[in-house]
């Protein structure tokens, strides 16, 4: 849930999307969901030569398991946040081994 939630505050913001086909596309991060599937607007391609065929292609959603990495904008990223989320998630799952 630590994903989820940290890219549920992305939402709005630029963001750089690689997927595992080495297609990467540029836009806006409109929703995400859980399975950490992404919707994006304003989409632009990075690599316009090599993929003619996405230049009209102005939203689209791309299966979370695709993904190989999100570039994200280095002002938008609080790393202590971040930090004191992870070691909150894992103290509780040190204390529910269950779950």
């Amino acid at each position: 849930m630590l994903f989820y939630s940290f890219f549920k505050s992305l939402v709005g913001k630029e963001v750089i999307v690689e997927l595992k086909n080495d297609l990467c596309i540029q836009g806006t991060l409109h929703s995400v969901d859980q399975f950490l599937n992404i919707k994006l607007t304003d989409i632009d391609v990075v690599d316009r030569e090599k993929y003619p065929h996405m230049l009209s292609v102005k939203s689209c959603f791309v299966r979370g398991s695709v993904v190989r990495y999100v570039q994200l904008p280095h002002e938008e990223v609080d790393v202590s946040l971040l930090q004191d989320a992870a070691r909150k998630e894992a103290v509780q799952s040190r204390q529910n081994p269950s779950s």
